[in-house]
């Protein structure tokens, strides 16, 4: 007789059990100090960094995405530069004292979250949510993507396994084993779960948004580049070609166009040339476009993650040995056009523009033709260039002069280290952070009385015009200039208590 098994009711009932055990490990976890939660985190990231090398090679055979050279890289960055950035922040407890206005400020974990973990980089986004997680006093529940199943379940297996050695609760970090979308869902919606956590899921994102709990969402980048006349030109090539090849470029923070002031233009493409970039002929790009993306507009996802001679090879385009990034050059953005759009691997759009201000029109075009954007970068000396991309772009992060996957980040620049880039600026996540566990908590306000009820009204409830009498502050204010705004408010007050009197 054979036994049939339903995958998918199997996925729902861990899914129920992982999120109701992580309830009751969370209550434990919200007893403790924040020494308490360091210790642990501490712990977890020092033992799984010796299995970062291990780890990225075993995700480039279970996925296919990327280069584990690079992926070892992403690794040790979570578990040792993120891991030092995490000492001394404090998340939980009394966060902040203000002793003039005698207010304090309570960090307090925000219960369980439910995390949505990508293939591309699933070992260095693991950890890392994890680590600010448990930083935050949280118990966290991991939906694991399919397609890097094993690799996060070994990731996690080693951190619970250390986690546990220090004093983490039983259910504190868990996992589906039984992967399916039913128990994805199943877990979303429970009702143990106060936040849902998703990067690199865009297919899971309109449920998550349904479940009626907030969203942090950390997704597509679609994220262009401006080099500007003023740009150390050999130096903005330079950051482009190494941010956009590394991990055969599966980072959303990455380039994913190129849009250059016309004045620099053909210099610009000669750099990109030396580096080792094929502008390919708009045959090949047609070619090329046909294969990164399905017949019903949908990424193939076989072709994130592959090298640029692996592209040329399938799509029939005959290219140097030498050849690293594959670039065609556009003129029009439009949601048909496949180089509008995010590509996670080493390809680009280049598009010429007269001026900065072109250039900017183009910017906000490729940032809005996916409604998703989340990272833009610049390469110029002009600050008022500069300012005025970070006054006018409907962007969550603007980089300067820096790799855009690096700078996203926080490698090559001071922003929180982080795999999950919120993209707020979409309207579809709670934030536009970079994640950090700051994220992951509610402050609690306290404020201790400063002054009496009579100093503002009598017994009877009646406004006190002795000690609210505003006519000596408006006969000062309305002796300094460019005070007009103040002073209306005063007269308007000031006539006000005339006619109470």
């Amino acid at each position: 007789m054979n036994t049939i098994i339903d995958k998918d009711l199997l996925s729902i009932q861990e899914a129920r059990i992982l999120a109701e055990n992580a309830r009751e490990a969370q209550k434990v976890l919200a007893t403790f100090t924040q020494e308490q939660l360091d210790a642990i985190v501490d712990r977890m990231a020092e033992e799984i960094d010796k299995y970062a090398k291990e780890l990225a090679v075993m995700s480039v055979d279970e996925t296919d995405y990327g280069v584990w050279q690079d992926k070892y890289i992403k690794n040790r960055f979570v578990c040792e530069y993120l891991r030092g950035k995490l000492k001394g922040l404090h998340c939980v407890g009394i966060i902040h004292r203000d002793e003039v206005n005698k207010t304090m400020d309570v960090g307090v974990p925000i219960g369980v979250i439910a995390s949505l973990c990508p293939a591309t980089s699933p070992v260095s986004t693991t950890i890392y949510k994890v680590l600010i997680a448990v930083k935050a006093g949280n118990a966290i529940v991991v939906s694991p993507h399919p397609r890097a199943q094993k690799t996060i379940g070994r990731v996690l297996d080693i951190m619970i396994e250390a986690g546990r050695k220090c004093g983490l609760p039983e259910g504190a970090v868990s996992y589906l084993h039984a992967v399916a979308k039913a128990g994805t869902l199943e877990l979303m919606n429970h009702k143990a779960v106060s936040l849902i956590l998703i990067a690199g899921v865009p297919t899971m994102l309109d449920a998550a948004s349904k479940a009626g709990k907030p969203v942090i969402y950390g997704g597509t980048g679609n994220g262009p580049v401006f080099v500007e006349r003023t740009a150390d030109i050999p130096k903005a090539v330079h950051d482009i070609v190494i941010s956009k090849t590394f991990d055969n470029g599966v980072v959303t923070g990455g380039e994913q166009s190129v849009v250059v002031d016309g004045v620099i233009a053909e210099q610009v493409k000669q750099e990109l040339q030396k580096a080792g970039a094929y502008f390919m002929t708009e045959e090949e790009a047609d070619r090329l476009g046909r294969i990164l993306f399905r017949e019903d507009g949908k990424t193939d996802a076989e072709m994130a993650g592959k090298s640029a001679k692996y592209l040329a090879q399938l799509a029939h385009i005959q290219v140097p040995d030498n050849t690293v990034l594959l670039i065609s050059e556009q003129k029009y953005v439009s949601e048909k056009n496949p180089y509008s759009r995010e590509k996670l691997c080493p390809v680009l759009a280049y598009y010429v523009e007269d001026d900065w201000m072109h250039a900017c029109e183009k910017c906000i075009e490729l940032l809005l033709s996916e409604r998703r954007g989340h990272t833009l970068t610049i390469h110029s000396r002009d600050e008022a260039v500069i300012e005025q991309f970070a006054l006018k772009k409907p962007v969550a992060r603007i980089l300067v002069n820096t790799p855009a996957t690096f700078g996203a980040l926080g490698i090559t620049t001071n922003l929180f280290p982080a795999m999950t880039l919120g993209s707020g600026s979409a309207g579809r996540g709670s934030t536009s952070d970079n994640v950090s566990p700051m994220n992951l908590i509610y402050i609690r306000k306290v404020g201790y009385g400063v002054r009496q009820v009579e100093d503002m009204y009598g017994p009877c409830g009646a406004l006190n015009l002795e000690t609210l009498d505003p006519k000596p502050k408006y006969e000062e204010v309305k002796t300094r200039p460019g005070c007009d705004e103040e002073l209306t408010m005063l007269k308007n007050l000031l006539d006000q208590v005339l006619e109470n009197r």
